[in-house]
C-alpha cells in the first residue's frame, strides 16, 4: 500500500511549475532549497494521488546543499522512513536530477525528536479492528467539516488523453458513462498496470459530467483515502457523516481499490456505500491493477459487485500511441519534440506513460539547462542511466531464461530442435523480446537459439510482432515479461 491517513491539517502549498522551469539555463536553473525542492514536489503531486502526496511527501522537511548536489529530507520516523526510501526515491532522485539538470545525491535521516517519546494506549475494544488496518495512524484532531471537494484534476480529461488501440475500448466506455450517468456499465471497472492512464480516465469521467452538471455531487479518492475514512469515522464516532457524505454522491470515482484486501471492515464499509449508491441509480467507477476476479484478499460478494457492470483493460501503449504522447505532453511544456526523437524514445521507454513523462522532462530540463536544441544525441545523453541499466541487465540469455520460466519449459528447449506448440511459441516470443530489447543482430539472435538461420528469427520477430496488435491475451503477457526484464 502507497498511503496511510493524510494529515489533518495542510496549509502549506506548492508553487505552479509553470513559473519554475520556463526557460530554464545554466544561470537560471534551480539550484536552492526553495526553487529546487518545491519544483519537484510540484511535479511528484500532479503523478501521485493527492492523499498520498499528503500522507507521505506534503510532511517531508528538505536541506539543499549549497551547490546542488545533495538534498537531505529528514522524516519523522523509521517506518516512514523505510516506506519512502522504497517508495519514492528513485522517482524523487529522477524528478531532483531533471529540474537541476545534472546529478543528485538523496539522503533519507531521521528527525530529531522533539521531547520524551510516549506509548500510545491500546486501542478500545469497539475499535481494535478497523484500527489495525491502518499502521502508524495519525493522531486525531477534531476538525469542522469542510465542504464538499471533487477532487477532480481539472487538466485530466477526454480532450487531453491520446487516444490508442490500447485505451480505446476503456475510453469510449468512459464517455458513455460520463453522458449517460446511472444507466448502462454501472459499476465500471478499468484495470490495467501501473502508469497506463486509468487515473486519467476517471478524472475526465468526473470533469465531463460537472461541466454538463455543475451541481452534480462528484467525488474522486484513491482507495487508501476511503480506508482512512472509515477510521476516522470510528475514532470520532461520526459515521452518520459519513454515510452522509458516500452514500449521497451521484459519481464515486475509486482508485486501485486492490488495497481494500484484508480490510475487513472496510470492505463492509464499502459494500454497504456500493449498494446504497447503486440503489439510487448514482455511478461508481472503480480501477483496479488487476480483473475483478483476480483480487485477492477481497471479500467475494464485493468482487461479484465489481464484476457486474463493465469490466475494461487498458492496455500498454504502442510504439505510435508512445510516440504521439511525447509530441503532446512536449507541446503542452512549450517544446517541440522531433519526430525521430519521440521515436527514439518511445523505443527506448516501452512499459508505461509515467515512464515516458519522466524521460521527457529529463530531456526537457538538458536542453533547457544545456541550451541546445532537442535532438536524438541530446535525448541519448539524458538519458544515459537510464540507457545504460537497460543495456547492462536485458541479455539474450536472460530473456531466455525468464521466457522459459514465464511458460514453464525449460531453458534448453530455446535451444533444441523440438517443434512443438508448447515449445516453438515461447521460442518465438523470446526470439521476438530479443530483438525488441537487445542491440543483437537477427544472425546474432539466431546463433544463440541453437544456431538457427537470420530468416527464423525474422519470422517468429514478424509474427509475434503482428499478433501483439490484436491479441489482448498475447500483449499482456509480453507486458509482464518487458517489465520483468527491466526490473
Amino acid at each position: 500500500m502507497e498511503g496511510l491517513p493524510e494529515p489533518f491539517v495542510h496549509n502549506n502549498s506548492v508553487p505552479a511549475i509553470s513559473s519554475m522551469t520556463e526557460g530554464i539555463s545554466p544561470d537560471s536553473a534551480p539550484a536552492d532549497m526553495q526553487s529546487l525542492w518545491l519544483t519537484c514536489l510540484d511535479r511528484l503531486a500532479q503523478d501521485i494521488p493527492e492523499q498520498q502526496f499528503n500522507t507521505w511527501i506534503r510532511p517531508l522537511s528538505a536541506t539543499v546543499s549549497p551547490d546542488a548536489t545533495k538534498v537531505t529530507i529528514s522524516v519523522a520516523n523509521r517506518f516512514k522512513l523505510d516506506w519512502i526510501r522504497a517508495q519514492y526515491v528513485p522517482r524523487l532522485t529522477v524528478l531532483l536530477e531533471s529540474v537541476r539538470g545534472a546529478p543528485v545525491t538523496l539522503e533519507l535521516v531521521l528527525a530529531a525528536r522533539e521531547g520524551p517519546s510516549r506509548t500510545a494506549p491500546a486501542p478500545r475494544t469497539v475499535q481494535e479492528q478497523v484500527l489495525t488496518e491502518l499502521p502508524d495512524l495519525a493522531p486525531v484532531e477534531v476538525v469542522s467539516p469542510a465542504a464538499p471537494k471533487t477532487r477532480l484534476n481539472p487538466a485530466l480529461s477526454f480532450s487531453t488523453l491520446v487516444e490508442g488501440s490500447a485505451n480505446r475500448m476503456a475510453r469510449a466506455a468512459a464517455m458513455h458513462v460520463a453522458g449517460s450517468l446511472g444507466q448502462l456499465y454501472n459499476p465500471l471497472f478499468i484495470y490495467g498496470g501501473v502508469g497506463l492512464g486509468k487515473t486519467h480516465l476517471v478524472h475526465a469521467i468526473g470533469n465531463h459530467l460537472l461541466a454538463d452538471r455543475p451541481q452534480a455531487k462528484v467525488l474522486y479518492i484513491h482507495a487508501e483515502q476511503f480506508v482512512s475514512d472509515v477510521v476516522k469515522a470510528y475514532q470520532r464516532k461520526t459515521f452518520d457523516e459519513f454515510k452522509e457524505r458516500y452514500h449521497s454522491l451521484d459519481l464515486l470515482l475509486i482508485d486501485d481499490v486492490q488495497f481494500f484486501a484484508n480490510k475487513e471492515r472496510t470492505q463492509e464499509e464499502f459494500f454497504n456505500a456500493f449498494e446504497a449508491l447503486l440503489a439510487k441509480k448514482s455511478h461508481i467507477v472503480l480501477t483496479s491493477d488487476t480483473y475483478p476476479k483476480g483480487l485477492a484478499d477481497i471479500h467475494e460478494r464485493l468482487v461479484s459487485r465489481f464484476d457486474s457492470g463493465l469490466t475494461v483493460a487498458i492496455e500498454p501503449p504502442e510504439l505510435e500511441m508512445r510516440v504521439a504522447i511525447l509530441i503532446n505532453k512536449a507541446a503542452v511544456e512549450h517544446a517541440v519534440m522531433p519526430e525521430e526523437v519521440a521515436f527514439f524514445v518511445a523505443k527506448n521507454v516501452r512499459s508505461n506513460v509515467r515512464e515516458l513523462e519522466g524521460a521527457l522532462r529529463k530531456i526537457l530540463a538538458y536542453s533547457r539547462f544545456n541550451q541546445k536544441e532537442i535532438s536524438i544525441a541530446l535525448a541519448r545523453e539524458a538519458l544515459k542511466d537510464l540507457l545504460s541499466i537497460q543495456n547492462r541487465q536485458i541479455s539474450v540469455e536472460n530473456i531466455q531464461k525468464t521466457v522459459a520460466d514465464f511458460y514453464k519449459i525449460k531453458v534448453a528447449d530455446m535451444y533444441s530442435k523440438k517443434r512443438p506448440a508448447s515449445i516453438a511459441r515461447p521460442r518465438q516470443i523470446a526470439m521476438f523480446l530479443a530483438k525488441e530489447l537487445t542491440q543483437k543482430s537477427l544472425p546474432e539472435i539466431g546463433e544463440l537459439f541453437g544456431g538457427r538461420d537470420h530468416t527464423t528469427v525474422l519470422h517468429a520477430v514478424r509474427k509475434i510482432g503482428a499478433e501483439r496488435q490484436t491479441n489482448t491475451e498475447l500483449n499482456q503477457q509480453l507486458h509482464v515479461l518487458e517489465q520483468t526484464l527491466k526490473g
